[in-house]
């Protein structure tokens, strides 16, 4: 590691994990981020709203499970750690509840372990959800979540960066089949069914990232649930999820550009 940065950061390309920290009002991302960041913004000004609805609906969804009765979670794709994180969240309601981050960026996994060094209720992974079983093998090592027992499996704003050659119906599936009955999984996930074209076009900048955006439908969204019971009310633009007061809802909520949804994993019959 050099000038505290892991050797193996590319500051020769933005990072949409970066990038996506500077929109929330991060620190940890560098010029050539936010070049692109400004770039995304002239384009579509509302984008760090956007950031910031994906955000608030995790923080959402997080509460309806931990009133579920879930005290642990898996959170692949988390990003580098801002206020409001998934575990700030948990251990609000449950000081005991168990969180594990996993994330592809070595910036978002280094500043993770910065931030949670000495907390033993939190973990860190560096994976790639295009190897779910990676993933599942080294939560197991770690011993902090006891898949075994039912857990929160929490996709916000990742699947969009699995390329459809990379199957990631099979990856979720993959993730679901590890997963104890009265588990839930959360996804959002970027669209382009209502987007002005503005929106798209943006959208295509995340070409000159290393993890390009992939806009998907909601029927593509809503089949990552596979067969487990998709909660109400169902899989909707992010502000129209059990929103915490009607004030909350834009006028326009397909204007965030994503749907969002949660569902659990009801005992098989039998």
């Amino acid at each position: 590691m050099a000038d505290g940065l892991p050797t193996e950061i590319d500051l020769s390309r933005p990072s949409a994990a970066r990038v996506y920290d500077y929109f929330l009002g991060g620190a940890h991302n560098f010029e050539i981020d936010r070049q692109l960041a400004g770039q995304i913004a002239s384009m579509t000004p509302n984008l760090a709203a956007t950031m910031r609805a994906g955000r608030e609906f995790l923080r959402r969804a997080v509460r309806a499970l931990l009133d579920a009765g879930i005290d642990q979670f898996l959170d692949i794709g988390s990003g580098i750690p801002t206020v409001g994180n998934v575990h700030e969240v948990a251990q609000a309601a449950n000081p005991k509840a168990r969180v594990v981050y996993v994330d592809i960026d070595p910036v978002a996994v280094a500043h993770s372990r910065e931030l949670l060094a000495g907390d033993d209720l939190t973990g860190v992974i560096h994976a790639d959800l295009r190897q779910p079983e990676a993933i599942l093998a080294a939560c197991r090592a770690m011993g902090l979540l006891d898949l075994d027992r039912p857990v929160g499996l929490l996709l916000a704003g990742v699947v969009h960066f699995v390329k459809d050659a990379d199957r990631p119906a099979d990856l979720l599936a993959t993730l679901r089949a590890a997963a104890a009955p009265g588990s839930f999984l959360v996804v959002s996930h970027a669209t382009f069914e209502d987007q002005p074209q503005e929106m798209l076009d943006a959208q295509r900048l995340s070409a000159r990232t290393a993890t390009e955006i992939t806009l998907r439908s909601r029927a593509e969204i809503t089949g990552f649930f596979g067969d487990w019971t998709i909660l109400e009310p169902g899989v909707v633009h992010m502000p129209l999820w059990r929103p915490d007061s009607p004030s909350d809802v834009d006028e326009h909520p397909e204007r965030f550009g994503a749907f969002g949804g949660v569902a659990r994993y009801d005992q098989p019959a039998g």
